[in-house]
């Protein structure tokens, strides 16, 4: 059946191109994308045009529908409902569709693949962390200036978590802070003393005795912390959610090193308390990621984002903690929190949205509220590459840190634009990146930074 309007309308098919498609959030965009009745695939750009292909077959996409293009006539040439694929983004500008889906992760290519989207009067939905947390801010005044929407993707973690504190924000709601759970649970068999965190797994028979806060929850927290030392927590891809959450709505990081304290779900009331309420924050209004704790019976928290707010009147909010609303144990602050995030799966709410011309992730245009930066982890020789790779897109030698904007030193190098750059001088350990650090940086990325300054409206 055809998706009809309030007025009995037939509503439009929304076509989408998708950078990235051969990747694992493009799969889950497409396989979703069958199911929903107004949306189809138009664009597919991968690098890999052959396996891309096979992945559509093998999700039941027809392959007499799936045409190999590497010119704009080849691309004109398309009939109904038969889908691009290029390798080349450069297509997209001679492509049909409504909207981009940039789901590369790689900070140049999904620059100027976001740019030309825009440019050519395309909707764009973010879905690579990586760019926005450079280009983000330059990106969505561009889209603005062009009468077209720049947004988050639901069903990452960034669009999800501003969505969640616009909701509390639109409620009224004294938001102390926000944030998610790192990717994987730290999953602790009492039976075995043992903690698995995916597929890694050590002893750590100490976490028996810490399975409740007790009176001193930054000492118990300290203690879980050094009972599962061994296992790497934080990801340069947490922090780069962070930052894109922080530009999204004006919340910052408390330390750079975000806290990551280890907590079951029903303490993040209590762990994310002011330091004078027993908690571990210096001030409201932040941003955070924590690493779950939980037993092997227990539910996970599966990616999901969480706020903490002010109770305000206590007998409204025991009432509700008695309906099994996480609360703090002084009763000032509660925790709200969704245990998930589907990935493609959820996308669709925001391509759809962005063809109807409204951002999925909160009313506000994004300002630099926070900068996703990078310290020397060892002294980087002059000449060094600072090349970026594996699952969570670290940089070889350095260490993510999240600056709170107003206090970031001029001149510090973005992440993800020092990323495969070489070094122009040495950079002692533990120094800040700086541009003037920079041999070669990306002419494309540079631009879209330094058209990134802070708004005076806070972002509105």
């Amino acid at each position: 059946m055809q998706a009809t309007s309030t007025t009995g309308t037939p509503l439009p098919t929304v076509r989408y191109a998708i950078t990235g498609a051969r990747g694992g959030f493009a799969r889950t965009l497409l396989t979703q994308t069958p199911r929903m009745d107004r949306l189809r695939p138009s664009v597919l750009c991968d690098l890999d045009t052959a396996g891309t292909i096979d992945l559509c077959v093998e999700l039941g996409y027809p392959a007499a529908s799936l045409r190999t293009c590497s010119t704009p006539g080849e691309l004109a040439a398309l009939t109904g409902d038969q889908i691009a694929v290029i390798a080349d983004a450069d297509l997209l500008g001679h492509a049909d569709y409504d909207v981009l889906v940039e789901a590369t992760g790689n900070p140049v290519a999904g620059t100027g693949a976001a740019r030309l989207a825009i440019g050519t009067g395309r909707h764009v939905v973010m879905v690579s962390k990586e760019v926005d947390s450079v280009a983000g801010i330059a990106l969505a005044a561009l889209a603005e200036e062009r009468g077209v929407v720049y947004t988050p993707g639901i069903g990452d973690q960034p669009a999800n978590l501003v969505e969640w504190y616009e909701r509390t924000r639109l409620l009224g709601l004294d938001v102390v802070a926000i944030g998610k759970s790192g990717e994987y649970d730290l999953v602790f068999d009492p039976d075995t003393g043992r903690v698995r965190q995916l597929d890694q797994e050590i002893d750590a028979p100490e976490l028996g005795s810490l399975l409740t806060l007790g009176e001193d929850v930054p000492a118990t927290l300290a203690a879980r912390a050094r009972a599962v030392a061994g296992i790497q927590r934080s990801a340069a891809a947490d922090y780069c959610e962070m930052g894109v959450v922080a530009n999204h709505t004006g919340l910052v990081p408390d330390v750079e090193t975000l806290h990551y304290p280890i907590a079951r779900t029903a303490e993040l009331a209590d762990v994310y308390s002011l330091a004078d309420d027993g908690g571990i924050l210096t001030r409201s209004g932040v941003v955070d990621v924590f690493s779950v704790l939980r037993l092997p019976q227990e539910a996970s928290f599966a990616g999901g984002v969480f706020a903490v707010v002010r109770t305000g009147d206590r007998v409204t909010w025991e009432l509700l903690e008695q309906k099994g609303h996480v609360v703090s144990r002084s009763g000032r602050y509660a925790c709200l929190y969704l245990p998930y995030h589907l990935m493609g799966v959820e996308t669709p709410l925001s391509v759809l949205a962005a063809a109807d011309h409204h951002r999925a992730a909160g009313a506000r245009r994004p300002a630099r509220h926070a900068v996703l930066a990078g310290r020397a982890r060892t002294l980087l020789p002059a000449g060094t590459r600072l090349d970026m790779g594996g699952h969570h897109h670290d940089v070889t030698g350095v260490a993510p840190v999240l600056l709170d904007a107003a206090d970031s030193p001029a001149g510090v190098a973005p992440l993800y634009l020092a990323a495969h750059a070489t070094l122009a001088r040495d950079v002692a350990a533990g120094e800040l990146l700086r541009l003037d650090d920079l041999a070669d940086p990306e002419d494309t990325l540079l631009d879209a930074w330094s058209h990134s300054a802070p708004l005076d409206n806070g972002g509105q």
